[in-house]
């Protein structure tokens, strides 16, 4: 973890996130929270996350995506050298339902 980012603030608003309770409740948090622009860049992120965790080359998730190099590459090193955030979410989201 960075400790950077471990402040009282972050530990509120990881705790008001934790709070929400369905995608409707999100989409109202976060709309008022982010700009669409901010909304819009961070799922890019988690598209291109999970696009490399399915091994599709950088072009074929620039063009699915819109996403930059920079972007692609940026992620790629959260994959590879991160804290295994994106790989904890994905094992959680793709869970099969019994």
């Amino acid at each position: 973890m960075n400790k950077k980012i471990k402040t009282e603030a972050v530990d509120r608003l990881f705790d008001a996130i934790l709070s929400l309770e369905n995608r409707d409740e999100c989409y109202s948090f976060f709309e008022d929270l982010c700009t669409v622009n901010e909304l819009l860049s961070l799922s890019q992120r988690f598209e291109v996350a999970a696009m490399l965790g399915d091994h599709k080359t950088y072009l074929e998730i620039a063009e699915k995506t819109g996403a930059s190099t920079a972007t692609i590459s940026r992620v790629n090193r959260s994959l590879n050298y991160g804290n295994d955030g994106y790989e904890l979410v994905f094992k959680r989201i793709n869970k099969p339902t019994e």
